[in-house]
């Protein structure tokens, strides 16, 4: 008698513990599942919600650019910029000074330096459809992040002997510069500033260099990285950089182009 009541008794323990294992398996793939739809909705608003949100800002702002409502250009620049979390998609320059002045470099200053998140000018793409404002700096937050291209401190304006140098988001925040890489030699890079437009022709595309390549910004700009990329002799320059690959920033794409004469 005493042993068909303690053969029940085990069996009831059993079902106990089974039924506490699957409990609790069942509560973490519960919490499994909560935390896959929080990431998933989080990558969502990253690559989808910011990017169109960017965009539509960005496109708002060349429309009023259009319309007449220029900045004016750049006093000096602005501090030098740095190769961070703020400046993801540029690469450093060190030759800027405390002034922001780049020596040897003088293009038209008009004014006192317009906010960061300003707008000064239109930069034009054709072959890729894009039309993105230009900004002062290449900080993420007050520039990048708007859907902008940044202008780098100490860089050359449009139109001007040297480099006009700007970053621009590959992907996400407006992406302007996703498709760079399908630039061909030839195309047409359009800068328009204050009712002025200045028309470079692509020269050459350097595939991928590291984030501390500060050649590629340089007055002449060439590579100290791949000492084949780039120019030799002074010139009017215009130089595109953002991140490559695709959803990195491990390394640096440059397109480089030249004025129109």
């Amino acid at each position: 008698m005493r042993d068909r009541v303690r053969v029940v008794v085990q069996g009831r323990g059993r079902r106990s513990r089974r039924a506490g294992i699957a409990g609790l398996l069942w509560a973490v793939g519960e919490l499994a599942v909560t935390v896959g739809v929080v990431v998933m909705l989080l990558v969502v608003h990253q690559v989808w919600w910011t990017n169109r949100q960017a965009l539509s800002a960005a496109h708002e702002m060349v429309r009023e650019l259009e319309e007449g409502g220029w900045a004016p250009l750049p006093e000096g620049g602005g501090e030098g910029e740095g190769v961070g979390e703020d400046a993801a998609d540029s690469v450093v320059d060190p030759s800027v000074g405390p002034s922001g002045e780049a020596p040897g470099n003088s293009g038209p200053r008009t004014g006192k330096p317009p906010p960061r998140e300003s707008a000064y000018g239109i930069l034009r793409i054709p072959r890729l459809g894009v039309a993105v404002p230009v900004a002062q700096g290449v900080d993420k937050r007050s520039v990048l992040d708007r859907g902008y291209a940044g202008h780098y401190a100490g860089t050359a304006q449009p139109g001007v002997e040297g480099n006009f140098a700007v970053a621009g988001h590959r992907n996400t925040h407006g992406e302007p510069f996703r498709y760079i890489n399908r630039l061909r030699a030839g195309d047409e890079l359009i800068v328009d500033v204050r009712g002025k437009r200045y028309v470079y022709l692509v020269g050459q595309t350097l595939a991928e260099t590291t984030e501390r390549d500060t050649g590629v910004i340089a007055p002449v700009p060439r590579s100290i990285v791949r000492p084949g990329a780039g120019y030799s002799e002074p010139g009017v320059y215009i130089t595109l950089t953002t991140c490559t690959p695709e959803y990195s920033s491990k390394y640096r794409l440059v397109v480089w182009g030249t004025l129109k004469r």
